[in-house]
């Protein structure tokens, strides 16, 4: 596989991406097990979906025992940045003050947020 390549997670393998980083490292069968919490999941899907995220390199699977346990490749912070560009780029023509806008039109923000949102402000406009 090209290493420069970017793969880009489907909407199912960010599913599974999801449950192992918050769990940092799960078997088919936990993943599975927390994928049916939210909906409807077969366990053969969710074993074959993760193979082939070894096989494009989204996760990393310890073989060594019976149970296979499998860790995401990719970040959670890399994999948002990859997708939030595209958007940017797509659905904004490059603006991400416009993606800004929509984001916090559309939804009510707390003020933890909004302090957050000021200080990263803040922290931009001192670098310039």
């Amino acid at each position: 596989m090209l290493k420069n390549k970017v793969i880009k997670p489907t909407e199912g393998e960010l599913e599974i991406l999801g449950v192992l980083w918050e769990k940092g490292e799960a078997t088919v069968r936990t993943v599975y097990e927390e994928l049916c919490k939210t909906k409807d999941s077969g366990y053969t899907t969710t074993l074959k979906l993760m193979q082939i995220m070894f096989e494009k390199e989204l996760v990393t699977r310890d073989s060594s025992s019976k149970t296979h346990i499998y860790q995401a490749a990719v970040t959670k912070e890399k994999t948002q940045k990859q997708f939030l560009n595209k958007m940017i780029n797509g659905l904004f023509a490059g603006s991400s003050a416009d993606l800004v806008l929509q984001a916090l039109g559309g939804h009510k923000a707390s003020n933890a947020e909004l302090e957050k949102i000021e200080s990263l402000i803040a922290e931009l406009k001192a670098k310039k």
